[in-house]
């Protein structure tokens, strides 16, 4: 759980993980999802693959749930407002193909939740222009990202990052590994502009990679400040 916590990994790179083998791996992965504390989701870019994701909302609301259950004096309450902490400005990089919608939201969230205090750059091994339906998702959270332009990751190459975040499977396998680079984490998310035929139809499939967005940069922010507080 804790290796599923920091990104998403598949069956393969949890037992190089863990220690242990394929099959034990496998079966605590099934406990984890029938308790519905784990999701998975078939690689886009090779459909043999399976990404495993941690639900960490939902890991609270169980872990909340015990304390209440021993003696209601010990509820719980997660606090997920963005914490400020002294020192260096912490720097990620958002990674997806087209970075036309994927990235380009998760950048404006984490600068957006995080007051500021994250620095978020995004990019794509493919740039295309900006998707309208990820403007107007975000719009409707009150975030303009209308003036973002599409980047290539070889414009941050040589920049230093704590994280680089990958948000598709297919640019996952192209993404180089940079000495700039040390920490990375892969979120497994579908391309929304491939859920219908026209903007109005893939509209939904936006609203729900913002929401996924959403929650995981709460997290994701929550990381930062406590491996900052340590730094």
């Amino acid at each position: 759980m804790s290796e599923l916590a920091r990104g998403d990994r598949r069956v393969g790179e949890l037992t190089g993980l863990v220690g242990e083998p394929q099959n034990l791996v496998s079966y605590h992965l099934r406990e984890l999802r029938d308790a519905g504390l784990v999701t998975s989701r078939r690689s886009s870019f090779d459909g043999r693959d399976v990404y495993y994701r941690a639900d960490l909302d939902r890991c609270a609301e169980l872990l909340c749930g015990v304390g209440a259950a021993v003696q209601p004096g010990l509820r719980l309450v997660v606090d997920s407002r963005p914490v400020s902490r002294p020192g260096r400005t912490r720097r990620v990089l958002f990674l997806c193909t087209g970075n036309s919608a994927r990235s380009q939201m998760a950048e404006a969230f984490l600068e957006h939740r995080s007051g500021h205090t994250v620095q978020a750059r995004s990019a794509g091994s493919h740039p295309k222009p900006l998707h309208p339906n990820a403007v107007r998702v975000m719009a409707e959270r009150g975030i303009d990202i209308s003036g973002r332009s599409p980047k290539h990751l070889r414009r941050f190459t040589r920049h230093r990052f704590d994280l680089v975040v990958t948000l598709c499977d297919r640019v996952r396998e192209v993404c180089p590994e940079l000495p700039n680079w040390p920490d990375a984490a892969h979120w497994s998310m579908s391309d929304p502009s491939r859920a219908g035929d026209d903007d109005e139809a893939t509209y939904p499939a936006f609203e729900q990679v913002a929401d996924e967005l959403e929650a995981r940069i709460g997290h994701l922010i929550s990381r930062l400040s406590s491996e900052g507080a340590h730094a």
